[in-house]
């Protein structure tokens, strides 16, 4: 059984930072894919930063690139999302989520991942 369980959502001004934690159980850290999406309200569920774990190559959406740090621990089978810049336009809820598809065309996409945590949200006022 595969779980991910994400924490450290929560609510701060424009400007300011948070950081996402997913603690992975299970064969999660086997998984090919890794990483965060994110669905606002009223909006399809978009990939937000992802890794693939057979190359460490780490992909983000255009929308956070330079704002948004993905980082993953095999140590204690983690992930984290530092969230530094936030702007209104980030508020979401935000999922982790893992795949075991090999070799995918477009990592970032919803449709490749089959395993997800439960959410954790995020408020971003301006």
């Amino acid at each position: 059984q595969v779980q991910l369980v994400e924490s450290g959502g929560g609510s701060v001004q424009a400007g300011g930072s948070l950081r996402l934690s997913c603690a992975a159980s299970g064969y999660a850290y086997s998984s090919r894919y890794m990483g965060w999406f994110r669905q606002a309200s009223g909006k399809k569920r978009e990939g937000v930063a992802v890794v693939d774990t057979a190359s460490g190559v780490i992909t983000y959406s255009d929308s956070v690139k330079g704002r948004f740090t993905f980082s993953r621990t095999n140590a204690n089978n983690s992930l984290a999302l530092q969230m530094n810049g936030l702007k209104p336009e980030d508020t979401a809820i935000y999922y982790c989520a893992a795949s075991k598809r090999l070799r995918v065309a477009d990592p970032l996409s919803e449709s490749v991942y089959s395993i997800w945590g439960q959410g954790t949200q995020v408020a971003v006022s301006s």
